[in-house]
């Protein structure tokens, strides 16, 4: 489905509230100022307070599993506002809360 492409600036969040922030965003690829991330790219999970029977089981790094189907940056392809991923260690989505909206990919 066509989508604004994922970028540094982008408000991503684990289900349970913790931030993420991409591990290497790609450079030379730049929206609004700001470099792309391309699906291969791993996002780290800060501030995640997800608990279970009062051990604590954060949401550390996310994979994302889904990406643009027709624009590749660097031979990958890039992530949009509907891409999925799954949070580890306890296999959560992460979720796309607000990214740029200039630039749409499909």
């Amino acid at each position: 489905m066509p989508g604004p492409l994922l970028h540094l600036g982008a408000t991503v969040l684990c289900s349970h509230g913790g931030q993420g922030q991409p591990t290497s965003p790609n450079p030379r690829v730049m929206v609004s100022g700001q470099p792309i991330v391309t699906q291969p790219v791993p996002y780290i999970i800060a501030g995640c307070p997800f608990n279970v029977s009062g051990a604590p089981v954060p949401c550390v790094t996310a994979q994302w599993i889904t990406g643009a189907i027709r624009i590749l940056a660097a031979g990958m392809p890039v992530l949009l506002m509907d891409s999925q991923a799954i949070c580890m260690p306890n296999g959560t989505p992460l979720i796309i809360a607000a990214t740029q909206t200039r630039v749409i990919g499909m």
